[in-house]
């Protein structure tokens, strides 16, 4: 196969490769300084000190690099994911239902992400949860409602591009009617086309209409577009139904290719090929070798497909131009963007005071005025986890129970899982109970029911989708950020 220098470069242009570890390794910048056109940035990646040195690291082998990163707010955070996050997240925003505040949010993360020098932040999620037993989007949603997901997702859109961070609107064409995990296994959407006209895809119009530079298409079969292909591989759904019907012209990027809805499949670099093909721009690899080699053969790979007539040069030359103009528009944005103002802080706690006051906001509580203070005494907080999904990563760092400690010292906290036994409840303290979608794990509401009914005065703190409520009193967080574990706790100590 000739070996041209041009080729390489433009295919390389088109990656978005992860890597471990909080320096640049060597295979990285030798990649950069050939031409590497991005690089995602995970909690892995990220030092107490912030990630602004490894990307200026980064930016002296190619000043052009897109460093992108997944900053929702809420549950998924990398900036912040060694703390939990000072925003609460979109169904905090939804239940709360404040355009101006969801801007602000949008502001205040892009402000966070511009300080660090993040071009592409792979957020707002638009997805429509359509679904209640979702088992990867959920809170990560403004909501069950088109209108409601639309309004906020250009109200997120304004915000962070106002300070020369990109926007990426994300599962492009809808994640939201799922029941399995894209990570895992590839979901199908079962919705006619009218369906997804009238509920899935608004919130994506409503990105276009906003002025979103990037969207992120999913790994979702959706029969009703594509019979046959996933959307991220689909060209209809890319070219046909995001180019040429919602008129999009901004970068297209793939979620992650190492996960298993697609990679169960193909081998990295068929799918990578078969994005391209289908109208996607840059492609996101996660995962990568520890020296490099995978990116290697990405790019390699690309330029094998267009020798052997299965990927037209024009279209990855294309496809390079797009993440170039974002690298462009992203240069000039930052230069013209007002950075002033920084997020005011809260005194006591340390994050932002539009997060905690968000987090307040989107409490819900049942009975709607019960006698205050609900605790008085150090309490046994019985925590119950499922495993992350990948989309978050590790388990979140601070809940209720180490709220409650800062406030009530002496508070115990016994975290349980499947499988774990409920264990023996004082009867001389209060008992809190906290819940992750309860609704969707049978064994988190067989614990619950045990304790409520060993203990019917105990408190639950459900920090996922609000289920039916239960106990002496029940507060609904929308959230587990550290912000909506600060709102709880508070709530629950003060008159």
């Amino acid at each position: 196969m000739p070996h041209s220098p041009d080729l390489d470069r433009l295919a390389a242009t088109v990656l978005q490769p992860g890597f471990d570890g909080t320096t640049a390794p060597a295979w990285l910048l030798r990649h950069l300084a050939d031409g590497l056109g991005g690089v995602v940035l995970f909690a892995r990646n990220i030092p107490p000190s912030g990630p602004s040195a490894l990307i200026a690291e980064l930016r002296r082998e190619n000043p052009d690099v897109i460093v992108a990163v997944d900053e929702e707010g809420g549950s998924v955070t990398r900036l912040q994911a060694a703390t939990g996050s000072s925003w609460p997240g979109n169904a905090a925003l939804g239940a709360v239902d404040d355009e101006d505040v969801t801007e602000r949010t949008g502001t205040e993360i892009g402000r966070m992400l511009a300080a660090a020098g993040v071009t592409l932040d792979y957020a707002p999620d638009a997805d429509v949860n359509a679904d209640p037993a979702n088992p990867v989007i959920g809170i990560r949603s403004f909501g069950a409602s088109a209108d409601l997901v639309a309004r906020h997702t250009a109200a997120w859109v304004r915000g962070l591009q106002g300070t020369g961070v990109a926007a990426c609107a994300k599962h492009f064409p809808g994640h939201g009617d799922t029941i399995t995990d894209s990570h895992l296994a590839l979901p199908t959407v079962h919705a006619s086309r009218e369906l997804l006209e009238r509920r899935d895809l608004p919130p994506f119009r409503a990105a276009v209409a906003a002025g979103a530079r990037a969207v992120m298409c999913g790994h979702l079969l959706v029969p009703a577009l594509d019979p046959e292909l996933p959307a991220s591989l689909s060209r209809r759904v890319l070219t046909g139904l995001l180019r040429e019907e919602l008129g999009f012209t901004g970068l297209v990027v793939t979620d992650a290719i190492e996960m298993r809805a697609v990679a169960a499949v193909h081998p990295p670099e068929r799918i990578a090929v078969l994005a391209l093909a289908a109208g996607a721009d840059a492609i996101c690899a996660g995962i990568t070798s520890p020296g490099g080699e995978s990116v290697t053969a990405l790019r390699d790979g690309i330029v094998r497909a267009v020798h052997e007539g299965g990927l037209p040069e024009q279209r990855l030359a294309e496809a390079a131009s797009r993440v170039r103009a974002l690298a462009r528009w992203h240069t000039e944005a930052t230069r013209a963007a007002s950075l002033d103002g920084a997020s005011g802080l809260d005194p006591v706690h340390g994050v932002s005071r539009l997060g905690l006051d968000t987090a307040r906001r989107a409490l819900r509580i049942t009975p709607a005025r019960p006698a205050r203070p609900v605790l008085t005494a150090p309490p046994l907080v019985v925590q119950m986890t499922a495993r992350p999904h990948q989309a978050i990563g590790d388990a979140v760092p601070y809940g209720p129970g180490e709220a409650l400690t800062a406030r009530l010292p002496g508070t115990r906290t016994v975290v349980l899982g499947p499988g774990h036994d409920l264990p023996d409840l004082p009867q001389d303290s209060p008992v809190v109970v906290v819940t992750h979608d309860a609704h969707r794990h049978a064994w988190m509401r067989d614990v619950l029911g045990e304790t409520l009914h060993r203990r019917p005065g105990a408190v639950v703190i459900e920090t996922g989708l609000p289920g039916p409520a239960s106990g002496a009193v029940h507060l609904a967080t929308h959230g587990d950020s550290r912000v909506s574990a600060l709102a709880a706790a508070e709530w629950l100590t003060t008159s």
